[in-house]
């Protein structure tokens, strides 16, 4: 029985390819996606995503891709 463990703070990332992540951007945005790939600066690939955007008033917008990267 292995349990996962995370030595380098990569690793964190790595344990969830293939599973859907929520990442929190700055400006009030965050997206929702399957996470495909990333890199050692942290840009990310998501499939499936979902982008959403608060704004000041209470409005948010939503917006829909097959593949994003951020």
């Amino acid at each position: 029985m292995s349990s996962k463990q995370a030595e380098e703070p990569l690793d964190l990332i790595r344990f969830h390819l293939d599973e859907f992540v929520l990442i929190k951007l700055r400006g009030a945005r965050e997206i929702k996606g399957k996470l495909q790939g990333y890199d050692s600066h942290c840009n990310m690939v998501l499939s499936e995503a979902e982008e959403t955007i608060y704004g000041e008033d209470d409005s948010t917008i939503n917006k829909k891709t097959d593949m994003r990267s951020c």
